[in-house]
């Protein structure tokens, strides 16, 4: 069944949606009237609905009923990821989408050759398709760049939410294995995970997070690159702590 981000509020009857998402599910969904449609917005319901016409300018749906998705880890997972070239970026902020993280947050560190970008529109969208693609009711924040140091920040505006996360920075330099931290993070709700740049972060950095709490752990014994290192940590803390490799069904 087709679905789109598309927030609504309370338990409307009907709605028109126009602009760019009817444009959407006409020419790229192939949505026609009499097709069912799923709309979702993160705020805890999804809808489902019949299309009743569609054009390109307008699409009116029916709705039939409001229910709500399981496709949301229990673990609140927030990405704080060093700022990345290009394309690798995007593929961070898609596929960890599609693994569950729940918020992402590009910092600019020492080793960062990109140290400003008008692409957060753009990562916002990569975020929502990815949400739709894989059936998340929920689209991961994203944030605009920061400098690492306003991270670690106590008094930091911008993570003053995440007081209460456990904290790991993953590093190909060092660090604990992870099955040495996992007795300390057992049963965490809340985790940051800190990945870096092309180059890694910088020693000095690294210090300075375990000062401030983070966990210092590495991804083995191959250095793997940035937008890898990002995947395969989001794909590590889920299946070890979320729900990734969960029985689909309860017995």
């Amino acid at each position: 069944m087709p679905r789109i981000f598309y927030p609504l509020e309370g338990q409307p009857q009907a709605v028109r949606i126009t602009g760019e998402k009817a444009h959407y599910l006409v020419t790229v969904l192939r949505c026609r009237a009499g097709d069912n449609l799923v709309m979702f917005g993160g705020r805890g319901l999804s809808y489902k609905g019949v299309i009743k016409s569609a054009s390109k300018k307008e699409v009116l749906v029916e709705i039939s009923e409001a229910f709500k998705e399981n496709t949301e880890s229990p673990l609140n997972i927030v990405l704080l990821q060093g700022l990345l070239k290009g394309e690798k970026m995007d593929l961070v902020i898609q596929k960890t989408t599609e693994l569950g993280v729940k918020e992402i947050i590009p910092a600019i560190t020492e080793r960062s050759q990109l140290r400003e970008t008008e692409k957060v529109s753009r990562w916002k969208k990569i975020a929502e398709e990815a949400a739709r693609q894989c059936g998340r009711p929920e689209v991961p924040v994203i944030r605009d760049p920061i400098p690492l140091g306003d991270v670690f920040s106590v008094d930091s505006p911008y993570t003053s939410h995440l007081k209460t996360y456990k904290r790991l920075i993953f590093w190909e330099e060092g660090g604990s294995d992870l099955g040495q931290i996992k007795k300390r993070l057992e049963g965490a709700r809340e985790l940051m995970i800190a990945i870096g740049p092309e180059g890694g972060f910088a020693k000095g950095e690294v210090a300075e997070a375990q000062s401030k709490g983070f966990f210092v752990t590495h991804l083995g014994n191959r250095i793997l690159r940035a937008e890898t290192a990002a995947i395969a940590g989001a794909a590590i803390v889920q299946f070890l702590f979320g729900d990734l490799g969960q029985a689909l069904h309860s017995t």
